[in-house]
C-alpha cells in the first residue's frame, strides 16, 4: 500500500472563498441536479414562497465544500460528509469555506467544516473524513 504524503496537524486548517454566487451559477447547478425548484432561478417565484429573493441549493453550497479537499485529491478522498444547513445563500453571497482539522491519523483525517457569508453568518457547518491512500 502506497504511504500517504498528507500530513496535517491537529488544528490546520483549509480556506477557499468563493466567486460571488450567480443567478448562472444556480442555472447551470438546477440543470446538473435536476432540481428545477423555481425559488432557486425565478424571483418572482421566491417572493411568492416568501423569501426575499432567490436562494442557492443547499446542496449547491455543500458540493462546493469539495473544493477544500481538491489539491489532496492525489492521496485519498472524502469518505463522509455530516452537514447541517443553518442558513441561506442568496445571489452575490460571498461564501467562504473552511475545514479545521480535528483528528489525523495514518489512514484518515477528521475536519469540522463550515462555509459562511460575507457578514460571517453560518450557512453550513458539520464534518469531513478524508480518507487517505
Amino acid at each position: 500500500m502506497k504511504q500517504s504524503v498528507v500530513e496535517f496537524n491537529t488544528g490546520d486548517s483549509l480556506e477557499v472563498i468563493l466567486e460571488p454566487v450567480s443567478r448562472m451559477d444556480l442555472i447551470k447547478y438546477s440543470g446538473a441536479s435536476g432540481d428545477f425548484n423555481p425559488i432557486h432561478t425565478i424571483d418572482e417565484e421566491a417572493i411568492k414562497a416568501g423569501l426575499p429573493g432567490i436562494i442557492a441549493h443547499g446542496m449547491w453550497t455543500m458540493g462546493n465544500l469539495a473544493k477544500l479537499f481538491t489539491p489532496y485529491y492525489e492521496e485519498g478522498f472524502i469518505q463522509d460528509f455530516k452537514i447541517r444547513f443553518a442558513g441561506m445563500v442568496f445571489l452575490n453571497d460571498v461564501i467562504k469555506l473552511k475545514a479545521i482539522l480535528e483528528e489525523d491519523t495514518e489512514e484518515f483525517s477528521d475536519f469540522i467544516v463550515k462555509a459562511v457569508n460575507q457578514n460571517d453568518k453560518e450557512v453550513i457547518k458539520g464534518n469531513i473524513r478524508f480518507l487517505k491512500y
